[in-house]
């Protein structure tokens, strides 16, 4: 089964290298990128993907608010926090809007975190 991913990261190879590792293991998902938390809400607005990659700190609207926007219109999409931002407030945040927290640098190991996380929710 086809499934679909967004990846929000105001960093190009990050988000590059996020979609990599992601399609080295599924090759066949479709996935999208935006650039900015505002973007992503436009996309999801427009077709809500089944998962997505969120990260925090990004011109426009953080991760955050762009995460409450996107579940406001599109309440079943799987998200993931993926972000350098670790202070104890941050994921504090996380937990409490109910979103999954993965750590930075992205790795084969964070990525996998995300992918099982995915998976875990299908």
């Amino acid at each position: 089964m086809t499934h679909s991913v967004l990846i929000v990261d105001d960093s190009r190879v990050s988000r590059m290298m996020i979609k990599a590792r992601m399609q080295a293991v599924h090759a066949d998902w479709d996935y999208r990128e935006a650039a900015s938390g505002d973007e992503a809400v436009q996309m999801v607005t427009a077709g809500a993907p089944d998962y997505l990659t969120m990260d925090m700190n990004m011109p426009g609207l953080n991760g955050f608010v762009a995460a409450e926007q996107i579940r406001a219109v599109a309440p079943g999409v799987c998200m993931v926090m993926l972000t350098a931002n670790i202070q104890e407030s941050s994921r504090s945040r996380a937990d409490a809007m109910n979103l999954h927290f993965v750590q930075k640098p992205i790795t084969d190991a964070s990525i996998r975190q995300v992918l099982d996380f995915f998976e875990a929710a299908r």
